[in-house]
């Protein structure tokens, strides 16, 4: 009876757990949100690039080299 008392009483490991169990719960939100805007960022960045290439293209198209 001694030994359920005591076991009950401690609560050393507790703190422990509870932290745990936030981060997984922290984990599991942040990586379902990185999968549902996944595509979307993919997209945004797709497009960024894009406007890198057509300007790059444009100042490669304007740019003349002569040599004196």
């Amino acid at each position: 009876m001694e030994l359920i008392r005591r076991f009950v009483k401690e609560e050393e490991g507790q703190g422990l757990v509870e932290y745990a169990l936030i981060i997984g719960l922290i984990s599991i939100v942040a990586i379902a949100a990185l999968s549902a805007a996944g595509g979307s960022i993919g997209d945004m960045f797709d497009s960024v690039s894009n406007s890198l290439s057509d300007a790059k293209a444009k100042v490669d198209a304007n740019t003349t080299t002569t040599t004196p």
